[in-house]
């Protein structure tokens, strides 16, 4: 596979209350995803780029929120895709250490 498409399937990490909860139970790690994003892509590039092996992956998409405008239109946001990557045992991923 191509390094740049590696490179630009990973978005970013999500934080929130339940992928910490995640993190601490089931030592999974939850990422947002390019939207044309597959599984076999997602697991080679979080491989390479952090250096763990992944043992499970659950994809999902997340329909966008409807929002009204000032105006009384009605808008939607964006949907988007999220990664739930499950690491071998006694690997982690530490967000602080890479920035």
């Amino acid at each position: 596979m191509n390094q740049a498409r590696l490179y630009s399937i990973i978005l970013g990490p999500h934080i929130s209350e339940k992928a910490t909860i995640m993190a601490e139970d089931h030592n999974q790690v939850v990422f947002k995803v390019c939207n044309d994003a597959n599984k076999t892509e997602i697991k080679q590039a979080i491989e390479t780029i952090f250096k763990v092996s992944v043992t499970g992956l659950q994809v999902l998409n997340v329909k966008g929120k409807t929002k009204r405008t000032a105006r009384g239109g009605i808008r939607q946001k964006s949907n988007w895709k999220k990664a739930y990557v499950q690491l071998a045992q006694g690997q982690e991923i530490d967000f602080a250490e890479m920035s």
